[in-house]
């Protein structure tokens, strides 16, 4: 297994130069203290050679970037020496090709950790990973990432601060938005437009009754009030990760809901009357919110988690975290509120990988929750 301390710097490889793969390249150049060089891949070049040099553009520090050429499938000659180069494999591209991309980091001796809230890709890389030499992280980003692991700390902080081994709710919460929303959608995409319609429709993971089971996503609909401010939420696919399995039979009830501003879901209900079910569905979606919904770049991003029961005098508690993230400036270049709240516990998993001991899966819940928020690269955001 490739292991390496802090003293002997590191080559990342990262696939895909999008928004996200692009800034998870300069926080890792930037401030990352265990990073050499980094080599930057897509299947289109040019895409690969931009986000290169804005990489190199942005960064006040020393260490080369490359750009490399991803195929649509498999591999290639460039893509492998790259791998072979490397230590960790950070996976920024799309869910559908994680499987392919964990495989060849397993082949080539990589670490790996990716961002994929889609479930059924990371059942089969939960495969892959368990007999792996080298360390898997997955969902590492946001939502699932970051709100799973500080859930399983307030978990965790009420078990142990009311001497209990069972709570009523644990509730995580998070929200991509813009700052400004207007009528009909009250929403502005600052993510992926794909990744939106498929946490609509895929179903979410839920617990109930201490049980693990599943609710149609955009389901149990509730407003929430988080810092003063009024929100609306609902179930979506994929921001539980792990910690549904972890918690069954601990927790009576425990759900991931997406925060939006009121009147969209209702919107939302609109046009799904007119895509009718089956296969498709998601492409329907996300083609009918493109006809209306802007892209954006004034964001914000909030999480809030919350864990309620009772203490061992029987007395209701609660205890709460939130967080609201702005855009910030990284190096000289000005990075997405969601871009920042993504790529920062991405970079704190790609540095757990680098430089301690790990083989095979390695789950949210998995990753000791104090030591990760408070963290190399974590506070410089979730603060």
């Amino acid at each position: 297994m490739k292991q390496q301390t802090i003293d002997e710097k590191i080559d990342i490889a990262i696939a895909g130069a999008g928004g996200i793969g692009r800034a998870a390249g300069l926080v890792l150049k930037e401030w990352g203290d265990f990073v050499n060089d980094i080599y930057i891949g897509d299947a289109n070049t040019k895409t690969a050679k931009e986000a290169a040099d804005w990489i190199k553009e942005g960064s006040y520090k020393n260490g080369a970037v490359e750009a490399f050429s991803i195929p649509m499938e498999g591999t290639n000659d460039e893509f492998n020496k790259v791998l072979n180069k490397s230590v960790v494999t950070i996976d920024c591209l799309p869910g559908s090709q994680a499987p392919r991309i964990a495989k060849l980091a397993k082949e080539h001796n990589n670490h790996y950790a990716n961002l994929t809230e889609y479930v059924k890709e990371t059942n089969e890389i939960i495969g892959i990973a368990r007999d792996a030499k080298t360390g898997f992280i997955l969902q590492t980003g946001l939502a699932p990432g970051a709100i799973n692991v500080e859930a399983n700390r307030l978990f965790q902080r009420f078990c142990k601060e009311f001497e209990v081994d069972k709570i009523d709710y644990l509730s995580m919460n998070v929200g991509a938005l813009t700052k400004n929303a207007m009528e009909p959608s009250y929403y502005g995409f600052t993510w992926s437009e794909v990744g939106v319609a498929t946490e609509y429709l895929e179903p979410a993971t839920v617990v109930r009754n201490f049980k693990k089971t599943t609710r149609p996503s955009l389901t149990e609909r509730s407003k929430i009030v988080i810092d003063g401010v009024t929100y609306e939420r609902a179930n979506t696919s994929g921001g539980v990760a792990d910690l549904a399995d972890a918690l069954e039979g601990k927790v009576r009830k425990l759900d991931y809901m997406t925060l939006r501003h009121p009147g969209h879901y209702e919107w939302i209900d609109s046009l799904l009357k007119d895509i009718p079910e089956g296969n498709g569905r998601v492409e329907k979606l996300q083609a009918k919110m493109e006809e209306f919904v802007p892209r954006c770049e004034d964001d914000f991003v909030v999480l809030y988690t919350s864990a309620q029961g009772y203490d061992k005098n029987n007395k209701l508690r609660i205890l709460e975290k939130s967080y609201t993230i702005n855009p910030m400036k990284v190096g000289n270049k000005n990075l997405r509120a969601i871009q920042v709240a993504t790529v920062i516990p991405l970079a704190e998993c790609a540095r757990k990988l680098a430089t301690e001991e790990c083989s095979g899966l390695v789950t949210q819940s998995q990753i000791p929750p104090d030591e990760f928020m408070n963290g190399y690269f974590v506070p410089r955001v979730y603060q």
